[in-house]
């Protein structure tokens, strides 16, 4: 075999849950093949680029081997090369000042020191910014 639909291909190696799933991601126009637009009837050989956005994960990988029929995830991921570029770096969220979980409604001398603590957050993560 040396060509298959991509929707198919996508659902045999796991990339898609459902091969209507797939098929719906290739109408919506979020997958490439080759970089080109991909209809569910694309056929992909050994070689093409995919280029798919499923389920919100980017992905890009390369078909090393055509299969038809779904397997078990160890020998999907052999069918293709992942080119998949990595997420970018997450953003570090400033502390949050927390109390225990019913401690009761915080005093005036809590809530002082509570705001004391997410001022100083807020004026570190500026200069944090500033250096940048």
């Amino acid at each position: 075999m040396d060509s298959t639909r991509v929707d198919r291909w996508l659902w045999a190696v796991r990339l898609s849950k459902t091969r209507a799933d797939a098929a719906t991601a290739c109408r919506g126009g979020h997958v490439r093949v080759n970089d080109k637009p991909a209809k569910p009837s694309t056929a992909v050989r050994p070689g093409d680029t995919v280029r798919t956005r499923l389920y919100d994960i980017p992905r890009v990988v390369e078909v090393g081997r055509v299969i038809e029929k779904r397997v078990g995830a160890p020998e999907a991921v052999t069918c293709y090369v992942d080119h998949t570029p990595p997420p970018p770096p997450k953003e570090t969220v400033a502390p949050v000042a927390t109390r225990e979980r019913g401690a009761g409604r915080p005093t005036k001398r809590d809530r002082r020191r509570m705001e004391a603590f997410e001022r100083a957050s807020l004026v570190h993560a500026v200069d944090h910014e500033l250096e940048d």
